[in-house]
């Protein structure tokens, strides 16, 4: 099938998006295709751009926060039908492996691939003057049409809208579980998060869901301290400094219970001032993606063996995409998850540049990419 996608054929130098005809073949084995209505705009791909992720290889078809409809379905891809709708999720889960049966499959053994450049038997599904494509997480959302593998496919009921549905792909789940999951957050917490992005801000709805008592928020960006607020953030500020004082009054000097860090890029002075602020037996969650050639930090590490601290790394937010991703649909559907809110502003698929450029000066909580009939 012949369809538009947006392309990075030299990633890692800031070159920007290439609006341009490719093609999508038919899915193979354990595969299907789906019409997407919506995909989100994500500092992972940008860091695809700018080189925080770099890549060996190139062009790569981008996005991988989708939601949409099957149109085609592959062999052995039982429990799917034409005209499901389906969230696209940026990690797959196989169910077989030890971490999947474990209960750990945001750590799937598939997802060692998603920046392989191929699908997972080695080959290409997407083509672009003459060359194989690879795709974003084996997804590349950045195209109205998508061949991906069943493994990052969940099904949802059709009244859940689908430009929503699609940031339970990525950004909803890894805030969100930053907070319920990986920082094992208890009733009644003092939390203070770092960075109000489209994680940042989940996070704060986590934390909320969980009954943080102090939620503090941590953003440069006027727009982003109002908007946590109206996600359910008590208080927000511009600076770890000011944070670090509404800590020290709300705890009696004790420290917060949970410090979580969503900034779109983690650099290695940001965790020792976020230790400053935990609290003894306290936890620290590092849900950022950081430059992946950083080797150095400032860490105060005598006080952090010595206080009981955990520094908790947190991938996809901890979460379990088959069964959370219906989870968050009927927390939405409750109102109990705010969805519609995230979407800051839409885009056609020939904004993308502008899209990530609204992203990188703060104007957005989720910019999303809108696919017309």
């Amino acid at each position: 099938m012949k369809t538009k996608g947006a392309l990075l054929w030299e990633p890692g130098t800031n070159s920007g998006w290439s609006v341009e005809e490719i093609e999508v073949d038919p899915p193979k084995r354990r595969e299907v295709m789906v019409k997407l209505a919506a995909s989100g705009i994500c500092h992972s791909d940008q860091h695809l751009d700018d080189g925080v992720i770099p890549l060996p290889w190139s062009p790569v078809l981008g996005g991988h926060e989708g939601a949409g409809v099957v149109t085609e379905l592959g062999p052995e891809t039982e429990g799917l039908e034409v005209g499901d709708h389906v969230v696209l999720s940026f990690l797959p889960s196989c169910g077989r492996c030890k971490m999947c049966v474990s209960g750990k499959s945001n750590m799937c053994d598939l997802g060692n691939g998603v920046l392989a450049g191929v699908a997972p038997d080695g080959t290409h599904r997407v083509h672009a003057r003459g060359k194989g494509v690879g795709c974003m997480s084996y997804l590349g959302t950045f195209a109205p049409y998508v061949t991906v593998p069943v493994d990052a496919v969940v099904k949802i009921e059709k009244d859940i809208p689908l430009d929503k549905a699609a940031l339970i792909g990525c950004g909803v789940p890894t805030g969100w579980g930053s907070s319920v999951y990986a920082a094992d957050m208890q009733l009644g917490d003092t939390v203070v998060i770092v960075g109000i992005g489209g994680v940042g801000i989940n996070a704060v709805q986590g934390a909320r869901h969980k009954g943080a008592r102090n939620i503090i928020a941590i953003d440069p960006v006027p727009f982003k301290q109002e908007q946590a607020q109206a996600f359910g953030a008590t208080h927000a500020v511009g600076s770890y400094e000011e944070a670090a004082k509404l800590v020290e009054q709300m705890t009696n000097g004790q420290g917060a219970d949970r410090v979580i860090i969503t900034v779109g890029v983690a650099y290695g002075n940001l965790l020792n001032p976020a230790q400053e602020m935990t609290r003894r037996g306290g936890v620290m969650v590092l849900t950022s993606a950081a430059p992946i050639m950083q080797r150095d930090m400032e860490f105060d590490l005598f006080t952090f063996a010595m206080s009981g601290k955990r520094l908790q790394g947190s991938l996809y937010g901890t979460t379990n995409s088959r069964n959370d991703i219906p989870l968050m649909t009927e927390l939405y559907r409750t109102g109990q998850l705010k969805l519609d809110e995230l979407i800051t502003k839409t885009y056609k698929l020939e904004d993308i540049n502008q899209a990530f450029t609204d992203m990188q000066e703060g104007k957005n909580l989720r910019g999303v990419i809108m696919y017309d009939d």
